[in-house]
């Protein structure tokens, strides 16, 4: 087990673990018990009533937060056919068979999303298995497979975040930093939510949020209350 430094344990004496905070309580809380020495990203936790085996239970899509995310993302995009439109919107890297390439023979992995229009696909499929583990192979449902790339580049700029289910039926992201307003943390929060109370399966009943929780880089969990 990992030693806790005395900043967290300090940290952790200033919460209840077993209260559910209201958000702007736990907003505040976030936020006093940041212990890192940079500006931290605060992360958040959904524990839903679901079961990922089934394919209607897995939850996967992807939000633009309208308070940013504190983060610049840098886009590839994989194509043949939307160039020029990719270029123009503001794309990091832009090319077809030869940057897919260069992700296999030379393990390049200078961005953080990449957006296909669909005739690269069958392209991108072959390098599935680098791609797919670290969570950067695109997808339909996150709109990261489109024809109108220049909606898909400026949404990633903008804010825009992915999230599905993991084996447990998990689901993380992010919501900000700490650094961000308050007020930008509760839309970011706010908007998570909504999608992920919208994406909820027609298969599922009783309680579908089982716990959400906020935390901050290196920082401890804290359960807020959401009234079902």
């Amino acid at each position: 087990m990992a030693k806790k430094s005395k900043k967290l344990k300090l940290a952790l004496q200033s919460i209840d673990r077993n209260k559910k905070y209201s958000i702007e309580e736990a907003i505040s809380l976030v936020k006093q018990t940041s212990v890192s020495k940079f500006d931290g990203t605060i992360d958040i936790a959904f524990n839903l009533n679901v079961d990922p085996k089934h394919a209607d239970q897995q939850i996967r899509g992807a939000v633009v937060l309208p308070g940013g995310t504190g983060k610049s993302q840098k886009v590839l995009v994989i194509t043949k056919t939307k160039m020029n439109e990719a270029q123009s919107a503001g794309a990091d890297f832009i090319g077809a068979e030869e940057m897919i390439e260069k992700i296999q023979k030379e393990n390049w992995f200078g961005f953080d999303v990449i957006v296909a229009t669909p005739e690269m696909m069958a392209q991108l499929g072959k390098i599935g298995k680098i791609l797919g583990p670290k969570g950067l192979m695109p997808n339909p449902k996150t709109g990261t497979v489109t024809m109108d790339v220049v909606k898909a580049i400026d949404e990633i700029k903008k804010g825009k975040v992915e999230y599905r289910t993991d084996k447990e039926g998990n689901v993380h992201s992010v919501i900000g930093k700490v650094s961000f307003a308050n007020e930008n943390l509760l839309q970011n929060f706010n908007a998570l939510v909504d999608v992920i109370r919208r994406a909820k399966p027609v298969s599922v009943k009783g309680t579908y949020i089982k716990n959400v929780s906020i935390s901050a880089t290196m920082g401890p969990g804290i359960k807020v209350f959401l009234e079902q």
